[in-house]
């Protein structure tokens, strides 16, 4: 699989971000014949983040269909440890600039790679810009900014 063909960040309209994480390729790839086919469902976890006239908004979808709004959340691999620290260190106050540092040094934290411009998305959603998907040397430059800084 050619990791630079996965998208888990799409724009779904001006104002709308979609980020997805899933089981689906895993499980499509399980030749454990003991298993029945299609006997567990597919695991998909959906953050939708847009703007609108009240401000940013957030919201999450686990596997079931159950939505809820949130002000930060991790989704994926290492999502545990990373929402935990986001619950720690996110504030509404943070300028984005902030924000978009906070969250790559907890995904430098918890991730098991080492974080670099060719396993990070970033997208952000604002009422200037609307949706902005971070090119790879705009991911790459964020990722330098953080030089040797911790949380």
């Amino acid at each position: 699989m050619v990791t630079s063909t996965i998208e888990k960040i799409l724009e779904v309209d001006h104002h709308i971000g979609c980020a997805a994480s899933s089981n689906l390729a895993i499980r499509f790839g399980d030749t454990d014949y003991d298993h029945v086919a299609m006997s567990r469902p597919f695991g998909v976890a959906i953050m939708f983040a847009g703007y609108d006239e009240t401000g940013p908004q957030l919201y999450h979808m686990d596997p079931s269909g159950t939505f809820l709004h949130f002000d930060a959340k991790a989704i994926g691999a290492g999502s545990e440890g990373a929402q935990q620290s986001l619950q720690e260190h996110y504030n509404k106050s943070m300028s984005l600039k902030e924000a978009i540092k906070t969250v790559l040094l907890i995904l430098k934290q918890v991730m098991e790679e080492t974080l670099k411009a060719d396993n990070v998305e970033i997208a952000t959603v604002t009422k200037d810009r609307l949706f902005h998907m971070f090119t790879k040397d705009e991911v790459e430059a964020e990722i330098q900014d953080l030089g040797e800084a911790e949380l």
